[in-house]
């Protein structure tokens, strides 16, 4: 994916909140927080995703494109990415779980990836046990640097799942197949806590 802006301000000075994109924000009294940064059109699936794993235990944010057509374009690379309310809550997080969109791969499957290292192997044991396949990630999507939106919060340390479009598109059709999911990480993090 082509990333168009740099930053969140580049964003702002071309496409506008409500029209474009908007902001979905559930802040809990939680030390987990679970991000979608490419929600909504950008990387279909990950919003419901993120939303899901984040249940009513976990806080949740998400950054999602909802224009008709282009939401590409709203793709800030985890590395830059810095809308100012997502900074504000992973500041405050032990713990920062990203969703993330792999593309163009029809086959299902996850890609643990992140600084925390014990957490990543929670979460891939519990999905394991659940039925869902992990593989290591590809050189490019294994968030293991420190600017790394995932690796921002208060431990410095997070996981990213990096999901195939057909695991995420089967999870967006099969709903009792997408708690699965999301109980085998949250299993996963509870184990971790």
């Amino acid at each position: 994916m082509t990333n168009s802006y740099k930053s969140f301000r580049e964003l702002t000075d071309q496409e506008t909140e409500g029209r474009d994109y908007r902001v979905s924000i559930c802040l809990r009294n939680s030390s987990v927080l679970v991000m979608a940064p490419h929600g909504g059109k950008i990387e279909p699936g990950t919003t419901e995703i993120a939303e899901t794993i984040a249940g009513e235990e976990f806080s949740f944010y998400s950054l999602e494109g909802i224009k008709s057509e282009g939401n590409g374009v709203l793709h800030i690379e985890s590395g830059l990415f810095d809308e100012p309310r997502a900074l504000e809550m992973v500041k405050g997080a032990e713990i920062v779980l990203t969703v993330h969109g792999q593309a163009g791969r029809v086959e299902e499957f996850v890609m643990p990836g992140g600084l925390n290292t014990e957490l990543k192997a929670e979460i891939e044991r519990e999905l394991n046990r659940s039925g869902f396949r992990t593989l290591e990630p590809t050189e490019r999507l294994r968030a293991i640097d420190a600017g790394n939106i995932c690796n921002r919060g208060c431990s410095g340390k997070g996981v990213q799942l990096e999901i195939s479009r057909g695991l995420r598109d089967s999870l967006r059709t099969d709903k009792d197949r997408l708690h699965e999911f999301a109980d085998a990480v949250q299993r996963g993090v509870r184990s971790h806590l």
